[in-house]
């Protein structure tokens, strides 16, 4: 599969790396260097960062908060794991823009299809906060919506595993691995990949999504130049 522009997925809680919380320098500052590596290899990138690792809206709304504003706040909290992402590249001399779903001048600025592909097209990575700037959305349906709206080839889902599995593989020692899967079969077996609503998005759009360990150093870059890593769903 040939990847000229692609929009990857973080969660959240990737970004605190061993603390346990918050954003752990080293994790930003190595998954920066990951991203440069692909920039380098000529490849578009847009971004979306999960915001688990600060709070969670539904989490909120089970500890008695209402459901609107917990996910309202769920959204700013992927605003500053966005902005501490472009911090981190732009420290190391590459260009970022900061768009999201919910603007806030003169932190970012709001997002919009033709912005966001003009960015790309001009070679900076785009990140794109602020989830779909709705509630009662996650990250994975505005990564899905986003990944649409630039024409991305994929989206490249970065996670701690090397990949799709039958069962979660940090549990169950005899969990088994696929290389790929049709979105019918991931259904039908119930697979944890994205929630419903962002898999039936990229389904019905045709937009393959591929699941690695975006912990081990170089994998990102291997997997665009085309290297069996991860598993590929379409």
């Amino acid at each position: 599969m040939k990847l000229n522009r692609i929009l990857l997925k973080l969660s959240g809680e990737a970004l605190e790396g061993k603390q346990g919380y918050g954003i752990d320098p080293l994790r930003l500052s190595s998954y920066a260097e990951e991203i440069k590596s692909v920039v380098d290899e000529q490849i578009q990138i847009a971004i979306v960062i999960g915001g688990g690792n600060i709070f969670r809206g539904l989490q909120g709304t089970v500890e008695g908060m209402e459901r609107v504003q917990g996910d309202y706040m769920g959204m700013l909290a992927t605003v500053i794991n966005s902005m501490a992402l472009q911090s981190a590249l732009e420290k190391i001399g590459l260009k970022a823009k900061l768009l999201s779903g919910i603007p806030i001048d003169p932190v970012c600025e709001a997002m919009s299809r033709r912005r966001a592909i003009d960015y790309l097209n001009a070679g900076a990575v785009v990140i794109i906060a602020g989830g779909t700037g709705n509630p009662y959305f996650t990250t994975d349906t505005a990564s899905a919506l986003r990944a649409i709206e630039i024409q991305a080839d994929a989206i490249v889902k970065g996670t701690r595993v090397d990949g799709v599995y039958t069962t979660d593989p940090e549990k169950d020692p005899k969990a088994i691995k696929f290389d790929c899967l049709s979105f019918g079969e991931a259904y039908e077996k119930n697979l944890k990949i994205m929630d419903l609503t962002a898999f039936t998005l990229c389904k019905e759009n045709k937009l393959p999504i591929i699941v690695f360990n975006m912990n081990k150093k170089g994998n990102l870059k291997r997997l665009i130049r085309g290297e069996k890593i991860g598993t590929i769903v379409s």
